[in-house]
């Protein structure tokens, strides 16, 4: 884990390598593309997400088998390399950054960036909104990339850990309450809803604990439990209202995805306006959130010597 988790920290995900979320794209478009069709799309998308999940973990586990008969070096690389395909904390460090920048040059550069990392329509954001979709973004996916995935590589390995990105992937192509997904994506979504539970209310814990030591701010935790239900997600919210309630700010509300109105509460009362220095102290709180999820991992098996 460890050295899966330096070679993210220090390189990000690779542009020129193959990469298995990309492959799980593929297989779940090739799949949608010629399920969600005719009747019994709600049975047939349940039957693709459970199998392809079952798939992933079941053939992961499988090779480590095979592998673990080599030699034990040849295990630790194989490991080590599934760690770092299934960490994206660079890398969303990375675009969040970039957003910021872009539009320090034109809204118009800031809503193309932003449009790389967020599933709503930006065509017509303004520069709070795109600056409050990359910082909303930047929290939920530290629950999604980060800590949901070391969290299930600390139950069930990496298979458990690779049979969590399908399951997100999942999600995040067909996980929708539109007319074409609803019924078709509808177990992906659910799947996802249980498999992020815990990291979810894991990751806004580590967010806010040492902003609420450092700062004496324990009320952080009752804005947490007050607004981190105001989702659409059972999940989302909660990460989401760990950095609303750091940076007194803040997000949600009614947003376009798909041509299609979905309205939102909001999370937090403070309508301020977000700058870059706001962004600064959201990637340090994800990194120490990061830090923090890595730590407790790496001492857990102490407990169990």
């Amino acid at each position: 884990m460890l050295i899966g988790w330096l070679l993210d920290l220090l390189v990000g995900d690779p542009q020129r390598l193959p990469h298995p979320v990309v492959w799980f794209g593929k297989i779940i478009a090739f799949g949608e593309h010629r399920l969600n069709r005719g009747s019994h799309r709600r049975l047939k998308g349940a039957l693709m997400a459970v199998t392809l999940i079952i798939a992933v973990f079941a053939l992961t586990f499988a090779l480590r088998h095979y592998i673990s008969h080599l030699t034990s070096y040849i295990l630790l690389l194989f490991d080590a390399i599934i760690v770092f395909y299934c960490l994206a904390g660079t890398t969303l460090i990375r675009e969040v950054r970039a957003v910021f920048l872009a539009l320090d040059r034109s809204l118009e550069e800031g809503r193309a960036q932003v449009a790389r990392i967020v599933g709503r329509d930006t065509s017509e954001l303004s520069a709070q909104e795109v600056r409050t979709a990359a910082l909303e973004t930047l929290a939920e996916n530290l629950s999604d990339g980060v800590i949901a995935p070391l969290f299930w590589f600390a139950l069930l390995g990496t298979p458990g850990m690779l049979a969590y990105k399908m399951v997100n992937t999942l999600d995040s192509m067909i996980g929708y309450r539109t007319e074409r997904y609803c019924d078709f994506g509808c177990w992906a979504a659910h799947i996802d809803d249980v498999a992020n539970y815990i990291p979810a209310r894991l990751t806004a814990f580590l967010m806010i604990l040492p902003h609420a030591i450092i700062n004496c701010q324990f009320s952080i935790f009752k804005f947490v439990l007050k607004y981190g239900h105001n989702h659409a997600s059972p999940n989302s919210g909660y990460p989401e209202a760990a950095l609303a309630g750091i940076l007194d700010c803040r997000f949600g509300g009614p947003h376009y995805y798909f041509g299609q109105l979905f309205p939102k509460p909001y999370i937090g009362s403070n309508d301020r306006p977000l700058t870059t220095d706001d962004m600064r102290i959201a990637i340090r709180v994800n990194r120490v959130a990061e830090i923090l999820m890595v730590i407790i991992i790496s001492i857990i098996p102490w407990f169990f010597a």
